[in-house]
């Protein structure tokens, strides 16, 4: 019977680990952790403008891993880089919701087609290798209840939603089928250094962390009231080494969450607070927001707490202190 590692850090030494996304906010943040744990990494990332990736990102630790400049959506280039890997973070997608409205069939191309293609260059290339996918709270929709549990219903509200749930489903069905050792994780809202603050196009809180270092105006659509919950980033870089360790997580999905879900005008206050200065103001939802726009979300996540023992460690004002100390001192490269 398979069991949950006491020490499952010390299962990444020497690992063979490829990241894809791996310049990208969550990638680089896990490549600092995985190089501290002695692991041997690999990582992938297109570094197309728009979805994130930056070299700043591992600035520091740039000696210590290796980089490839591919795009997932080469088939060819997968079955190379797949090949002698103990351990695949797949990381890589098109996360923002409004540009899937918008370009449906590249949102289609890379949060679906691509996993299919990642999935199929392990199957015949290394189907030892164990996939650790990230799959988002997106592909729940509006929740019918609160907290969100992993048995809520699946009713995506946006195209992005969608082609995330089809990629989590072929990792299901690969492991289910085939044997693929595979482990999803619903993320709801990480936020830390190295994320992508340039515009809102990904995230409205990495904007935020712009906008106040910038003496900007934050800007909340709606009536502020609605609840989101958020998660540090080295939180959820624990979440994803202990389910990737834990032999028992194989085939499994798991919500990540926190015990401090808050309002926007709330969150805004405290960012404010937190900067030593700003301002907010409501504006009415833009057309292509609203129409995707969720509502309330916050998720449950007991299952990985009694089953792993993961838990969220890093309270919302110290990260959010964190978050923006980092952007102070390295605004520059972020901008």
């Amino acid at each position: 019977m398979p069991t949950v590692p006491t020490d499952h850090h010390a299962y990444f030494g020497g690992k063979r680990v490829l990241v894809t996304g791996g310049l990208g906010f969550i990638g680089s943040n896990l490549a600092h952790r995985l190089v501290s744990l002695g692991a041997d990494v690999l990582l992938v990332d297109s570094l197309i403008p728009e979805y994130g990736g930056n070299v700043f990102n591992v600035h520091g630790i740039e000696d210590c891993l290796r980089i490839n400049i591919a795009d997932m959506r080469d088939e060819h280039g997968l079955r190379y880089l797949v090949q002698e890997q103990d351990l695949i973070f797949n990381l890589a997608g098109q996360v923002s919701h409004t540009d899937s409205m918008t370009d449906p069939y590249t949102d289609l191309e890379i949060n679906a087609r691509s996993q299919l293609s990642l999935l199929e260059a392990c199957r015949h290339g290394n189907p030892a290798t164990k996939v650790v996918f990230a799959s988002t709270r997106q592909i729940y929709g509006r929740p019918e209840y609160l907290p969100v549990d992993e048995r809520h219903p699946l009713r995506p509200a946006d195209v992005n939603g969608i082609n995330k749930l089809a990629g989590e489903w072929y990792h299901m069905v690969y492991h289910q089928v085939y044997g693929l050792p595979t482990v999803s994780l619903r993320l709801t809202n990480t936020y830390g250094p190295r994320m992508r603050i340039r515009d809102a196009r990904q995230t409205f809180i990495g904007w935020w962390f712009r906008q106040l270092l910038e003496g900007q105006t934050l800007t909340i659509f709606g009536d502020g009231l609605q609840v989101r919950d958020f998660n540090y980033i080295d939180d959820v870089v624990e979440a994803l080494l202990m389910v990737a360790a834990t032999e028992a997580a194989d085939g499994q999905i798991y919500n990540l969450g926190s015990d401090d879900p808050i309002n926007l005008i709330n969150l805004a206050r405290l960012l404010i607070e937190i900067n030593g200065g700003g301002q907010y103001e409501l504006r009415p939802f833009p057309t292509d927001r609203k129409r995707i726009d969720i509502g309330d979300y916050y998720g449950d996540y007991r299952r990985i707490r009694s089953k792993l023992g993961w838990r969220p460690l890093v309270g919302l004002r110290d990260g959010m202190t964190r978050s923006l100390d980092y952007f102070r001192q390295h605004l520059e490269h972020y901008i």
